[in-house]
Formats: C-alpha cells, structure tokens, sequence
C-alpha cells in the first residue's frame, strides 16, 4: 500500500530517545555501556589545542633571524608564565638591555631563523561533554563519546535559541491562551524551566534571564524582538550556540500564537519534573528542532522508537501555512487527484477537520504531521 509522507513534529507522552555525544575532537570516555547516567554525568573529556600567539623578535630585539634562538632565555619546549621574559638582548657593552616578555602562560613551540618569529602555545582548553538526558549508555563510540537511551516525554519546537539547558517544569500560566508576563515571573523560578501560554515578549524574557530562569517554552515569540535580544539578525545557520544565559522554545511559531492544546496538556502533567532542554534548531537541509525531554520510569514494552509517520486518515496535523497557519487538527480524507487552488496551480490537497473552524480542504504542503 502506497503512502504519503509530511515533515513531521513529535509530542509525545512516552518514546524511546537516543541521543549521540560525541566530542569534538578524539579525547577519552569515562563511562561504560550500561552504566546509568544522569542528565549532568559528565561523559567523555578532551583538550583542545589552547590559542597560539605569534611574536616578531628580530624586530622587538633588533637582531637578524638567524640570531633570534640564540636570544632565547628559555629553550624551545618551555612552559613560560605571562609576563616572564623569554628573549633579552644586550649591546654597548652591556649599558644596554633589550627583552620581551611573554604576552600570555603557555609553552615556547617554535622559533623561525628565516622570520624571526616566535610561536607561543597558550595552555590546552579543557572540554567535556554531560550525557544531557537521564538514561543508560548503551553504545560507547571509542575516543570519542557514547549513545545514551531513555524512555521519556518528547515535545519539539518550531523554532528555538540558547543551548542545552536543564531544570524543573513549572507551568506559569493557567491555560494554553494566556501570555507570559512580568508578574507570572519571581526568583522562586531561579534554575528552573518556565512554561508559558501563547507569547512571550523581549522585555519579559530579559528579566526571566535576570531572574536565571534557565529556560522558557513558548507558543510564540516576536520575529523583530529576535534582534533585539541577540544583538544580531539571525541567518539560516544552525542555533543553539547562542549565549543568552536561558533558553528559549517556540512550540508554534512567531508572533502570537495559543499554544496547541495537547502540547500544553503534556507539559501541564509534566511539571514538577526534570526537563533536558536544547534550542538548537536548523531551519535547512538536515533539519534540526529545539526539544523538551522528560525522562520517565518506563517498561520496554510502552516505550516506542518513533519515526516519520505516514499521513493517514486521522493523523493528527499542524497547519504550517495560509489562512489556518498554526491551527490543530486531524486528516478526515486524501483525495488523489490533483485539485486547483487559489493561485490556479494544482496541487495534491486532504481534508481535515481544524478545531473552531470545521472541515477544509488544506494543500498538503501546507501542514506538518505531529506524530504521537
């Protein structure tokens, strides 16, 4: 039987997530598979090669290249502090001194006799990378990092700022239309996750970062508060790198948009618990969604793997365009044939019946499937 497939969100009360960490470059992983992990278990660790500055001292002492290495008032290899002299120079019978110090800490890695330059190696960058999400390790990647595996709730954004993140849900409006405002906000909410309704303004989000409140989920966001909060106009590039010191998840969209009901409903039922947060999303080729997870106890028998869903009659959907843009509802029936729209194109279209409007009929490209 043939199928229809639509880019699909996923907002789930229970599914079986695996999630790669890997760093950058080959270092050492310090757990083994099976052991269990929590969202801040640091899993593997590397260094990174530390900053290098570059010193012209045939010109600093005055001398020829070819006589800088001899200069040297410790050998190539040394660890040297800031400020401690590495060169020096002495002419007119000593009467006269010639140094340099060293601009920062790190290790004397070369000295060129055609240039005169000298290479300092700033001290190696220690990185390491936590598990993110509660669970158990079921694959180690040699040198490099580990799959961890959890049964949990997964809700995924539209669109999302700042990085990986973690705190308690608390839900601080009372229904999935209400705005998220000043007053709603307090310290209480310090390291938390900070659920909202349908919009959340500039102003009130920088105060929740004053508050450091460590994330905020959202229906909707203004497009041109974008800028303002980060200083810059945001291209198609990946996000997530962003440091805002919070986190930030449209679960609809930009501007002001209710909440889906069964999103709110989940993160309602979900408060009080332990969320891993990431805002990274990539809006191009390898698409890439900011996501809530919420660790669960759970049997393997009702923890499902998920995946892109085939549209079917029923399937639940989410208009993405037009008139219904961000409206929820469900597939009632797939015409095959190509019907002729608005514009006088013809495209492939379904049914769907959308809540407080009734059954329309919606081009397919104009939906995304939420997959449950």
């Amino acid at each position: 039987m043939a199928h229809a497939y639509t880019p699909g969100l996923r907002v789930t009360p229970q599914t079986l997530v695996r999630r790669e960490r890997r760093l950058p470059l080959k270092g050492d992983v310090l757990v083994a598979v099976g052991d269990r992990v929590s969202a801040t278990t640091v899993v593997a660790r590397t260094l990174l090669p530390g900053n290098v500055q570059t010193m012209n001292l045939a010109s600093a002492l005055g001398v020829e290249p070819s006589d800088v290495a001899g200069k040297l008032t410790s050998p190539i290899g040394s660890i040297v502090a800031a400020g401690q002299v590495i060169a020096a120079t002495k002419a007119l019978f000593g009467l006269m001194k010639s140094e340099v110090k060293s601009p920062a800490a790190g290790t004397i890695e070369s000295v060129s006799d055609v240039t005169g330059q000298l290479i300092l190696r700033e001290p190696p960058i220690p990185v390491e990378i936590d598990a993110f999400l509660e669970g158990t390790v079921v694959e180690v990647i040699a040198g490099e990092g580990v799959v961890i595996e959890s049964p949990a709730a997964f809700i995924q954004g539209i669109f999302g700022i700042g990085g990986e993140t973690h705190g308690t849900l608390v839900v601080a409006v009372s229904g999935p239309d209400d705005e998220l405002t000043v007053d709603r906000l307090s310290p209480a909410l310090e390291g938390q996750i900070v659920v909202g309704g349908s919009y959340v303004n500039h102003a009130v989000l920088k105060e929740a970062i004053r508050l450091g409140v460590r994330g905020v989920v959202v229906g909707g966001f203004d497009d041109r508060d974008l800028r303002d909060l980060l200083g810059y106009d945001l291209g198609v590039a990946i996000t997530g790198h962003e440091t805002l010191g919070i986190t930030l998840v449209l679960t609809e969209g930009f501007g002001r948009i209710r909440m889906a009901e069964r999103t709110f409903r989940l993160l309602k039922s979900l408060e009080g618990s332990q969320a891993a947060v990431s805002g990274a999303t990539q809006i191009r080729a390898g698409v890439m969604r900011p996501e809530i997870l919420v660790p669960r106890a759970s049997s393997a028998s009702d923890a499902t793997g998920g995946g892109v869903t085939g549209m079917d009659i029923g399937s639940l959907l989410r208009c993405i365009r037009g008139d219904h843009f961000g409206r929820i509802g469900r597939i009632t029936a797939l015409p095959a044939q190509l019907q002729e729209l608005g514009s006088e194109s013809h495209a492939r279209v379904l049914e769907a019946e959308i809540e407080g409007v009734g059954r329309v009929i919606l081009p397919r490209a104009n939906i995304e499937l939420i997959e449950a």
